[in-house]
């Protein structure tokens, strides 16, 4: 196969390489673009470790082809937030969350999918969307302790900002 050029946004910005299409996105993220907070864990999208988010939705960037993100957003932990002061990245520091650290990315990234579509998620949510991210360090209790503070902090935030006459989603993170 021979190199293509390939168009996407990476945190915001626009991103344009010559590179194989079949080139894990994981490795275009690391090698060709300096984006080191992503992690290669298990190489076949089973660990979570790699998780960034694809147009808003996590998925893992070790088993995606760079062709599939063509014209698409894609953003990493380094996206989330530049100055590290995220909801769920203060969360995490403030719950002790990461023991040797080597997930912690996957497993924020896979948080904040979950805090977008369940802004106030159950026990059985957070069971749901961080089943796929493996902690070998089992900081499982302080990374649930984590969701659920940082849920806390946005909620908070969003009552802060809310005007009446708003929509009805953000009387949702209200209640």
């Amino acid at each position: 196969m021979s190199p293509e050029t390939i168009t996407f946004t990476l945190n915001g910005q626009p991103a344009r390489l010559e590179i194989e299409p079949d080139t894990p996105l994981l490795w275009v993220l690391r090698d060709e673009l300096a984006m080191n907070g992503t992690k290669f864990g298990c190489g076949r999208g089973l660990c979570g470790a790699c998780t960034v988010h694809l147009e808003g939705s996590p998925i893992r960037s070790c088993s995606l082809p760079i062709s599939a993100v063509a014209g698409k957003a894609v953003t990493t932990i380094e996206g989330l937030s530049s100055a590290g002061d995220h909801p769920l990245q203060k969360a995490w520091v403030a719950e002790n969350a990461p023991q040797c650290g080597y997930c912690q990315s996957g497993q924020i990234m896979s948080a904040a999918a979950l805090l977008a579509a369940r802004p106030n998620p159950t026990d059985a949510d957070i069971n749901a969307y961080m089943s796929g991210n493996i902690c070998r360090c089992g900081t499982y209790p302080r990374i649930r302790k984590a969701i659920k503070r940082a849920a806390a902090e946005m909620a908070a935030a969003a009552v802060a900002t809310w005007e009446p006459g708003q929509d009805a989603d953000a009387a949702e993170v209200l209640s």
